[in-house]
């Protein structure tokens, strides 16, 4: 019996990144033997098996055949008499195929090592066209690993792989699970690039390029997603940026001139925005908090751009639930930090926060008895009263930019 280590943890060696889990392949046992030697078993599809000491995880070696569509449609075979190679090729880049022994010797079968020096993404074998979910693994390796580029024969592949509807097989809970990764990455556009190249994209988010109004991502989406990444901010940050600001980049004189019109401008194409977001959660079933802030973003966004007075601050508040909801009020001016209005929403919000609704509550009631109506309206008079004085102080200090009217 004979372990290796094998895949990520080698690459990661090899390229000088930090090597945060390690899988190792065994050859040569049979789970009996592996449960003798103390080992956890917990694998549901093949033997994995977890060390006694370390919690790392073994795999015996297996080779496998493809039996249906999709990522689910195999059938794995485990056995002793299974190499170490007949185990490598069928994974899914020759950057991954590669194993070390226990010796620090490498075993390198693929050219793994040659093409992370050439920093290309190439498929190991034929075998790569089985399982649809490689096509989003290395498209997330794309947003991860700056500067590698996809061998031409292995974007065929792909592209072949959508044609024949290999993608339409994927489960959204997988599909989310690997966007989000690529998201939390250096370079969160060109995982989307990749997709778009390949032809995956427009089977996964048509949603998404309806939002883009073509197939390739905007310049001002991209630009959102370079700051997201920049302020490290989290996901539903970065899905948001991928979502809302997607149409135009407004300046603020077309957008006071929009609002003192008056006209509703915008109005039924911000609503098509929000019907085609939430169309794409669901698609992806995205976690409620990405969706929530993206749709929220999408519907004041040009609010967050022209509120000018304190009453149109405290009703954007009171759309936003930002009362309730500071924190999440607080990814949304995130998104929306470029536009200098904003400067002001965040110690304007503070104010209207530290109105005592409790007390006044008390004192509308002691003042109109048997009228508890009248409460909400002295509340929200209260907030627009404090936020003024703040906007007030802004101008006077000039630590603002919002006129008070």
């Amino acid at each position: 019996m004979k372990s290796y280590v094998v895949g990520g943890a080698v690459r990661d060696r090899l390229l000088g990144l930090p090597v945060k889990d390690r899988d190792h392949v065994v050859v040569g046992a049979t789970p009996e033997q592996m449960v003798a030697q103390g080992f956890r078993p917990v694998g549901k599809d093949f033997p994995v098996f977890l060390h006694p000491q370390t919690n790392e995880e073994y795999a015996l070696a297996r080779t496998e055949r493809k039996t249906a569509p999709g990522y689910k449609g195999f059938v794995f075979h485990t056995a002793p008499e299974v190499t170490l190679e007949q185990d490598l090729v069928r994974r899914d880049l020759t950057i991954n195929a590669i194993a070390e022994a226990e010796d620090g010797t490498l075993i390198d079968p693929h050219g793994g090592q040659r093409d992370l020096a050439a920093r290309v993404f190439r498929h190991v074998s034929a075998a790569f066209a089985e399982d649809p979910v490689r096509i989003l693994r290395l498209a997330r390796f794309a947003a991860r690993f700056d500067g590698f580029v996809i061998a031409a024969e292995t974007m065929a592949l792909m592209q072949s792989m959508v044609a024949a509807g290999e993608v339409d097989a994927l489960v959204a809970e997988r599909v989310w699970q690997e966007l989000a990764r690529g998201l939390m990455a250096a370079h969160p556009e060109l995982m989307f690039a990749v997709l778009q190249q390949c032809g995956a994209l427009a089977r996964l988010g048509p949603e998404l390029l309806r939002l883009w109004g073509g197939e390739h991502m905007p310049e001002t989406v991209r630009a959102a997603l370079a700051q997201a990444v920049a302020r490290q901010a989290g996901l539903a940050q970065r899905f948001a940026a991928l979502l809302v600001v997607v149409d135009d980049e407004v300046n603020e004189a077309v957008d006071e001139a929009a609002e003192d019109a008056d006209d509703g401008a915008g109005g039924a194409n911000d609503g098509k925005t929000q019907a085609a977001i939430a169309a794409l959660a669901q698609r992806w079933r995205v976690p409620r908090e990405c969706s929530e802030l993206a749709l929220l973003a999408a519907r004041e966004k040009r609010s967050m751009r022209t509120a000018r007075t304190p009453e149109q601050v405290v009703g954007l508040f009171e759309r936003c639930d930002a009362l309730r909801k500071p924190d999440r009020f607080g990814e949304l001016l995130c998104l929306f930090s470029g536009a200098a209005r904003t400067a002001m929403l965040a110690p304007a919000l503070l104010a209207a926060r530290e109105v005592d609704a409790g007390a006044i509550a008390a004192a509308t009631l002691h003042a109109y008895p048997g009228q508890p109506q009248k409460i909400a309206a002295a509340v929200h008079a209260a907030r627009v009263a404090a936020v003024a004085a703040v906007m007030a102080s802004s101008i006077v200090t000039g630590a603002g930019a919002n006129p008070v009217s």
